[in-house]
């Protein structure tokens, strides 16, 4: 008989932290845009329709760390590489042609209105749910093991 153990939970220990980061950064950037958005749309709408995005990845990658179940893990797995390659395409696409982004979005210049946090959350969120993830793997016998 085989015995099944779930993987690691993702938002528990230090999972709990990057589940707070995420959450400030849903709340920060959802914040910004919004504001952006209803008082000066007409300005720089590409920019802020891209941090509005952002927002929504932040918001999606926040509920599936703090849930992390089987699907909750997917979907985070999924939130964060849309993130990271979000952060990466309009960082350099921002840096190459500034004149194409009026204004800063949280993803333009690799996040540097941020401090840069853009840029390393989403390699963070993708170490901690491989990491995770490798925990619940099948061990040597072919039983499923937590980390403890």
């Amino acid at each position: 008989m085989s015995e099944r153990v779930e993987a690691a939970a993702t938002g528990t220990g230090p999972g709990r932290l990057l589940v707070a980061v995420y959450g400030v950064f849903a709340l920060a950037a959802g914040a910004r845009a919004g504001v952006q958005i209803a008082a000066r749309f007409h300005e720089a709408p590409v920019a802020y329709l891209l941090s509005a995005l952002a927002a929504a990845v932040y918001v999606l990658a926040t509920v599936a760390l703090a849930l992390g179940g089987r699907v909750s893990r997917r979907i985070a797995v999924a939130a964060c590489s849309v993130e990271l390659a979000g952060v990466l395409l309009i960082g350099t696409y921002s840096l190459a042609d500034p004149a194409s982004f009026p204004d800063e979005t949280v993803w333009s210049a690799y996040g540097r209105g941020y401090g840069f946090v853009p840029l390393v959350l989403p390699v963070v969120g993708l170490a901690w749910l491989w990491r995770t993830g490798r925990s619940g793997r099948a061990g040597e016998n072919g039983t499923r093991t937590s980390a403890s």
